[in-house]
């Protein structure tokens, strides 16, 4: 597949992959499979080239990220970091200071780096 060189091409090959996929899995041919595998792969590179987001600056910034990526709910963070929901929302929201207790659990549970935790806590 070729590269994709503009929003228009993007869109086409988008639509492409749309129809093809109505088709349902069990009615797509192994050349239609490999042909939605090649797009989507070319989509997704013009995806990353095309839409680059700027990495976080902050704590907050950097949770919210890893829930966005993570799927998941503040209250579910909470359970994840063994903290109350409470706790969580008082760090997220500025009005305490993030502990070692927390820092630590974040680094295991959401894999964030250790040097950004240090620089941002």
């Amino acid at each position: 597949m070729k590269k994709i060189a503009s929003e228009a091409d993007y869109d086409g090959v988008m639509e492409k992959i749309d129809s093809l996929m109505a088709k349902g899995s069990q009615n797509v041919s192994k050349d239609e499979l490999a042909e939605i595998r090649a797009m989507a792969l070319s989509a997704q590179a013009y995806e990353q080239e095309k839409y680059v987001l700027d990495a976080p600056t902050t704590l907050t910034g950097m949770i919210e990220l890893r829930m966005f990526e993570l799927r998941l709910k503040q209250k579910d963070l909470a359970e994840k970091l063994n903290i109350s929901n409470t706790k969580l929302s008082l760090i997220m929201n500025g009005k305490q200071k993030p502990d070692v207790d927390f820092l630590k659990a974040v680094h295991l549970q959401l894999n964030v780096d250790a040097g950004f935790l240090l620089e941002h806590a």
